[in-house]
């Protein structure tokens, strides 16, 4: 078994549609990024990178590199999947915060659950945790400035090689 832990924070900003965890939710701002800015699908990206050994987001897939302008956090999130599965690992649950003084997650906790278990191939509330937190007003989160997001993975090892344990 494997342990990771993933961080991702974006400002937010007019003009972009805002995505979180997959889930295109309405307002007049978005998080601003190189891609389309889904702090929590970052972060889930980095905790399973890291619970690898792979690095990082930005090592895998560089704001320098054109390719990856405005590319959906599903298809990161896929691509990291896609990874885990080759190094013979799988998801035995996921655990998810997004910090944020707007938009409240419950309304979205389903469907963005829904996602991420698809896209990871676990069934979704079951192996799945969304949580959403406030800032209590501090900081720029707290100033509606930004949305955070921390998210923690446990992998287990689907082969009988117990070298990648």
């Amino acid at each position: 078994m494997r342990i990771g832990i993933g961080y991702d924070i974006h400002r937010l900003v007019q003009g972009r549609k805002l995505m979180l965890g997959g889930v295109s939710i309405p307002g007049p701002r978005g998080l601003e990024g190189h891609s389309d800015g889904d702090a929590l699908l970052h972060a889930v990206c980095d905790a399973i990178l890291g619970a690898l050994g792979k690095g990082d987001i930005g090592e895998r897939f560089p704001d320098t590199d054109p390719k990856y302008k405005d590319i959906p956090g599903i298809s990161l999130l896929k691509d990291v999947a896609a990874c885990m599965a080759a190094e013979g690992f799988s998801v035995g649950n996921l655990d998810c915060v997004v910090i944020a003084e707007e938009p409240k997650i419950s309304p979205y906790r389903g469907e963005i659950t829904r996602i991420i278990g698809d896209i990871l191939g676990v069934s979704g509330a079951a192996c799945v945790s969304i949580k959403g937190k406030t800032a209590e007003k501090l900081g720029d989160i707290g100033d509606k400035k930004a949305i955070a997001a921390y998210a923690v993975v446990l992998l287990k090892c689907n082969t009988e090689n117990t070298e990648k344990n």
